[in-house]
């Protein structure tokens, strides 16, 4: 999904924000406590602490806040929100890897998953069970959430490279007998020039002290 968002460079005026030292071109090093104390429970799984970043991508919700996505060549992706467009109140840190993509076969096969996104639990192949997290459980159907992102491949572009249009919903499930959280990201990808896709990625929240750049 994420390698298909980057196109051409447009060097002009800066046009994003440097969120506490991280963007385009830098480095985001992870304290590797942050999942390994997890290890044999957690399915989120990381080769290194050392994340490259090379692509950054910008989505302005509904209410005002601001979501800040900050891509490796490989496709994780480090995300901050914040109330600020700069980064300033930035208050929700979370690092997702990539745990599976694929493209619909047809409108059936986008309508299933369209109402998987929409149920109380999301299980993936080879994963537990997780249930939603945003809205809570009450609704037996919940409509996710769309949004567009706006992604750039060079720091310096006055325009983003790409844009996506997204249909999204957050899962977690406890993890240490609820002493941490497991999330799982479940998404339709519709970029402007590409193809439909549905991914699945899974997470885990960061607190300031377990990452630095």
């Amino acid at each position: 999904m994420f390698g298909k968002l980057f196109g051409r460079k447009d060097a002009q005026r800066p046009a994003l924000p440097v969120i506490r030292n991280v963007t385009i071109g830098r480095t985001v090093v992870l304290d590797p406590l942050a999942w390994r104390r997890f290890s044999g429970e957690a399915k989120f799984a990381l080769d290194r602490d050392t994340l490259e970043i090379t692509a950054q991508g910008l989505i302005h919700l509904n209410d005002g806040a601001f979501v800040h996505r900050f891509y490796t060549d490989d496709e994780i992706l480090f995300q901050v929100v914040s109330d600020d467009r700069e980064g300033q109140r930035a208050n929700d840190f979370t690092v997702f890897v990539p745990w599976s993509s694929a493209y619909p076969a047809d409108r059936a096969d986008r309508d299933l998953w369209a109402e998987r996104l929409r149920a109380r639990a999301f299980q993936a192949e080879g994963l537990p069970e997780y249930r939603r997290f945003w809205f809570g459980e009450d609704a037996e159907r919940q409509d996710p959430v769309t949004l567009w992102e706006d992604v750039y491949y060079d720091r310096e572009g006055a325009a983003p490279d790409r844009r996506l249009f997204q249909t999204t919903m957050l899962f977690h499930r406890e993890l240490s007998g609820g002493e941490g959280r497991e999330l799982l990201l479940a998404l339709t990808a519709e970029p402007e020039d590409g193809d439909v896709t549905h991914e699945t990625m899974i997470g885990l929240p960061l607190s300031v002290g377990e990452f630095k750049a």
